[in-house]
């Protein structure tokens, strides 16, 4: 039997493409940015694993704009959803940003919310940062925004369970550290957590993955010296990087369904001064992999970045964020391509990112370029892992 989802603040489609994966069928995709949706639309929405209704266009939507104009239609598919799913904008609950709870993007949480009260679906899916789950001061009480969030879903009768879950005890090559809930309407869910855990080396024995898999092994197939050639996609002068022979199981699983001849997607090097190339030289050659530095540490001369880290080969990368100067690679004096971000976080090299490389200055506000997208995203491999349980509890 199939069983449906839809996606809020879908992004890039890393929830998507883990439940489609599971053999979940789409209803809708709800994401406010043209080019991250662009991005899901090519790569799922047009291979047909969305049954997209024929009320609402098949486009980049906010949120808002949905219960403005579809609210009574909304209505219509409530109580006939398997799960709602979505990642809602979280950069006020980051542990790396400023931490304000009234922080704008901070009320897509309580949209989320709302749409679920609309729907009512079977089970619910909340993925966020675990900022989210840490102390705030608010009107001089400490409280966790995560217990609002619970409070009101359990108002609307749903059983919630919530844990902070590492992405690399799944599979995936990143320490990313994300807190998770789970709601059901009806069914316990008291043992959600025990069964990923449980499923995972199962689940990922099936797919010829190890459960651990670390940077080298998810990228070492993409150096620079393997050859470069002209950018497809880009109207400077950039260069694109081809394929080395894969040699780790991950490597493997990412290029499963290619052409022997082809190229990777989204692997654009950066053009990097002669001087930033000395820059990153040093570091490979000073400065232990793994570990952050800042320009307050004084040990890089001229560093002007807010922090890097030098990816350590035989370890997991840190979380991967929206900065592509954030990481220095292990073995080459440069920072990573769109498609070695996308590696670290479990995105299959077929999963082709749309839109623009990078944006700056006051176009980051609104601009969503494709390591945007990518750092933004949920890992599809470990959001394929969470819709097995979410498939085996429906089954039941």
């Amino acid at each position: 039997m199939k069983y449906n989802f839809i996606d809020l603040f879908a992004g890039a489609g890393g929830l998507s493409l883990g439940f489609c994966n599971a053999g979940f069928v789409g209803l809708f995709a709800v994401e406010k940015n043209k080019d991250a949706f662009e991005t899901l639309k090519y790569n799922l929405i047009d291979k047909n694993l969305f049954d997209w209704p024929n009320w609402l266009t098949v486009q980049n939507h906010d949120i808002e704009d949905l219960f403005n104009k579809k609210e009574k239609l909304l209505k219509l598919i409530k109580n006939k959803v398997d799960v709602v799913i979505g990642g809602p904008p979280c950069q006020g609950f980051s542990m790396a940003g400023r931490r304000d709870h009234s922080d704008i993007r901070n009320q897509m949480v309580k949209r989320y919310i709302q749409f679920v009260r609309d729907v009512m679906p079977k089970y619910i899916l909340l993925e966020n940062v675990h900022g989210i789950s840490v102390d705030f001061k608010i009107e001089g009480k400490k409280i966790k925004y995560s217990q609002i969030v619970i409070n009101e879903l359990q108002n609307l009768g749903y059983n919630i369970r919530t844990k902070e879950v590492k992405m690399s005890d799944f599979g995936v090559p990143q320490n990313r550290k994300r807190f998770i809930l789970i709601g059901s309407l009806k069914n316990n869910i008291e043992d959600f957590f025990d069964k990923l855990y449980n499923n995972r080396n199962g689940f990922l024995k099936n797919k010829k993955l190890e459960l651990v898999n670390t940077v080298e092994d998810a990228i070492s197939d993409l150096y620079k010296e393997n050859g470069v050639y002209k950018c497809p996609d880009c109207k400077q002068n950039f260069k694109s990087g081809k394929y080395g022979k894969a040699v780790s199981k991950y490597q493997k699983y990412m290029r499963k369904g290619l052409d022997v001849n082809q190229n990777p997607d989204s692997h654009r090097f950066a053009n990097h001064t002669n001087t930033i190339v000395e820059m990153h030289q040093y570091m490979l050659d000073n400065i232990e992999k793994g570990k952050r530095i800042t320009p307050s540490d004084g040990l890089v001369p001229n560093l002007k970045r807010r922090g890097v880290t030098i990816l350590p080969p035989k370890g997991f990368a840190p979380t991967v964020t929206s900065h592509p100067d954030d990481f220095i690679h292990y073995k080459e004096p440069r920072i990573l391509s769109v498609r070695e971000m996308a590696r670290l976080q479990s995105f299959p090299d077929w999963y082709q990112i749309k839109g623009k490389y990078t944006t700056g200055g006051q176009l980051r506000k609104v601009d969503v370029p494709r390591y945007t997208q990518i750092g933004n995203a949920v890992p599809p491999l470990f959001a394929e892992q969470v819709a097995e349980i979410f498939k085996e509890l429906l089954n039941e």
